[in-house]
């Protein structure tokens, strides 16, 4: 499976409700409208909405695009993995976000069978061969549970040489961090595709949960930018498309493979980015 030069790929989530899937069908159908080279969609903590994962792939795929299951290792076993794998192959699925993935609460000790997103590829690659185009994760910040950045990308090695055919990063502020990631990576050997992850701007306090959470950096000048707007969506929304966009072109230009939005299951966002950059 060839990745098409500077193709941009969306990320939706499972809808927890009716209005919510309509909601996503909407935002589907006017992204769909970029020609993204596939979609993904997530996969909860444990498995948590494993389900609610495969019904979104299906509701995807009837929509008339390539779609691309979020599947973690954490709180499995090889055995309900297997099943996984056998249900999505015989959907005709072909590509397979792999991830550790994060313990849920209450699971207490159990991390499963498999414990690191390697582990996870060097499955994949040893039950259904190279039927799968596997996407696993990188960090140009460094994983908020890493050691250290060495470490941390020793560890995104690893997955590549266990089987992974491309990469897509933790979304991020700041290029150069992708640049200089990127740059070691091949240093390191690694020669697959790490397509930036983009997450447009839209919720002050939504973004600094989230970054928060992920180990994102927010760079200052932003946050203070962010906070002077206060609840003022449309400013908010106006400043993230233009400085989000202005970093997708600077990614682009630099030699990025493309670009892998963040979505949040809505269009407006990730459509004005879109209408900025030279890809239109």
């Amino acid at each position: 499976m060839k990745r098409s030069k500077q193709a941009i790929s969306l990320e939706f989530f499972p809808p927890r409700d009716i209005a919510a899937q309509e909601k996503l069908v909407r935002s589907a159908k006017q992204l769909l409208a970029l020609q993204p080279e596939y979609v993904s969609v997530t996969f909860g903590a444990g498995g948590s909405t494993r389900s609610g994962t495969a019904d979104t792939v299906q509701l995807l795929q009837n929509l008339g695009c390539s779609a691309a299951p979020h599947l973690s290792c954490i709180g499995a076993s090889r055995a309900m993995l297997t099943d996984i794998l056998d249900s999505y192959r015989a959907k005709g699925i072909r590509r397979i976000v792999a991830l550790r993935g994060d313990m849920p609460s209450g699971m207490g000790g159990d991390a499963g069978e498999l414990h690191h997103a390697s582990d996870l590829v060097a499955f994949i690659r040893e039950h259904s061969g190279d039927w799968f185009h596997i996407e696993v994760a990188a960090y140009p910040e460094t994983h908020p549970q890493a050691d250290g950045a060495r470490s941390d990308l020793h560890h995104f090695v690893s997955k590549v040489k266990a089987g992974a055919n491309s990469a897509i990063t933790q979304y991020f502020f700041n290029p150069d961090a992708y640049f200089d990631f990127v740059d070691r990576a091949r240093a390191a050997g690694v020669t697959v595709p790490i397509v930036p992850g983009i997450m447009p701007i839209t919720n002050h306090t939504q973004l600094v949960r989230f970054s928060t959470m992920c180990g994102a950096e927010i760079p200052r000048w932003i946050r203070l930018r962010l906070a002077d707007f206060g609840d003022d969506r449309a400013s908010i929304r106006a400043f993230g498309t233009e400085i989000v966009g202005r970093m997708c072109q600077h990614l682009l230009d630099g030699g990025a493979p493309g670009l892998h939005f963040y979505t949040l299951n809505n269009a407006e966002a990730t459509q004005g980015i879109w209408r900025q950059l030279r890809l239109a």
